[in-house]
C-alpha cells in the first residue's frame, strides 16, 4: 500500500504561525466579502500605564472591525488595583475606540475575574460559556458607545 503524498492529510502539532497567517487571510477575505467591509476597517490598539521607572502598571489590548471594538485583555498589577487604573484604562480605550469609528464594544471576563467591573461601566451580559476550569464561566458582555 502506497501513500498518496499529494492528497490532503491532517497534521496536529503546536502553534503554527504559518497556519495562523493563512487562516487570518482566508477568513478576512471571506468576512470582508460577506459584510461589505475591507482591511482598512480593522486594526488593533492598546492603552498602557507605566510608573516613574517605566514599569508596566497595567493596560489593555483591543481590536476593532467595522465599528465594533473587542477588548482582548485588561490587566492591572496587583498593588495598583484599588487606585482606579482599571476604570481609567477602560474609559481611555472606549474613547480610542470612538476615535477609530466604533460605536459598540464587546468583552468577556471569567466569573473569577471582573464581570462586575464591566457591568458597573454599563456593559450588559449577552451570554456565557460554561466549562471554564474550577467551575467558572466566561461572561460575554456588550456596550453601545454613545
Amino acid at each position: 500500500m502506497t501513500t498518496d503524498h499529494s492528497a490532503p492529510h491532517l497534521i496536529t502539532g503546536d502553534q503554527d504561525p504559518e497556519l495562523s497567517a493563512v487562516l487570518d487571510a482566508g477568513l478576512d477575505e471571506y468576512n470582508f466579502a460577506a459584510t461589505g467591509t475591507s482591511k482598512e476597517d480593522q486594526g488593533h490598539f492598546s492603552v498602557k500605564v507605566v510608573d516613574g521607572a517605566g514599569q508596566i502598571v497595567g493596560g489593555l489590548t483591543a481590536w476593532y472591525w467595522a465599528g465594533l471594538c473587542g477588548i482582548s485583555m485588561l490587566w492591572v498589577r496587583e498593588g495598583h488595583r484599588k487606585d482606579g487604573w482599571g476604570s481609567k484604562i477602560l474609559l481611555a480605550a472606549e474613547q480610542e475606540a470612538r476615535r477609530r469609528g466604533c460605536d459598540r464594544v464587546c468583552v468577556s471576563s471569567f466569573t473569577f475575574q471582573a464581570p462586575e467591573f464591566y457591568q458597573r461601566h454599563d456593559y450588559v451580559e449577552t451570554g456565557r460559556t460554561l466549562g471554564i476550569p474550577g467551575g467558572a464561566e466566561d461572561v460575554h458582555m456588550f456596550k453601545r458607545l454613545i
